[in-house]
């Protein structure tokens, strides 16, 4: 028998996504996303509230980079989650952090993540429900160390975090357990 637990955000896993953009003056801040995700092939919507210094840092400068954040880099993800760049103006660089520019928007790396996605901004929405932007994938890095024999990126050696909103806490990718579009073969049979 299930339980009536109300309105909860019931939704897991949820990306650990760190957003990173410069701001007028190409200082980096960088914020903890977990309600993003790929909307199209080459596509990601992220979810930021009006007002939060990377939704004015992507607003202005028309780019971002997304960062898939590991278990090896938790501490400094959820640090980026829980200070604001609007309220602590080292956010950035109390970490110890390195950032590059990207090369293929204006934006920056943040070196110590293994995966990144380079966008340029599409759309902002702003509705009286959803905050949100909408950035075009016009490309992906990643380390050598997360690729497997075919150049992809492998998610058991990635160890992406996955934040779950039942318990908050964070857990990591884990075992492959079925192939996708192929588990369910045997029902189309029927």
């Amino acid at each position: 028998m299930k339980k009536n637990l109300g309105v909860v955000p019931a939704v897991y896993p949820m990306p650990v996504l760190m957003v990173a953009a410069y701001d007028e003056n190409e200082k980096v801040n960088v914020m903890n996303v977990a309600w993003g995700q790929i909307c199209d092939s080459d596509k990601i919507i992220l979810f930021i509230g009006e007002g939060k210094k990377t939704w004015l840092n992507i607003n202005a400068s028309k780019a971002f980079t997304v960062a898939l954040a590991d278990e090896q880099h938790m501490d400094v993800a959820d640090f980026f989650g829980i200070a604001s760049g609007n309220k602590i103006d080292d956010k950035f660089e109390r970490t110890g952090y390195h950032a590059v520019k990207s090369d293929k928007v204006y934006a920056p790396i943040i070196e110590e993540f293994p995966v990144v996605m380079e966008c340029e901004l599409l759309e902002v929405l702003n509705t009286e429900y959803v905050s949100g932007i909408v950035g075009k994938i016009v490309n992906v890095k990643a380390e050598e160390r997360v690729l497997s024999e075919k150049d992809k990126i492998d998610p058991a050696k990635l160890q992406a975090l996955m934040f779950d909103q039942f318990q908050n806490g964070y857990y990591v990718t884990g075992d492959k357990v079925g192939k996708a579009w192929n588990a369910g073969v045997g029902l189309m049979k029927k």
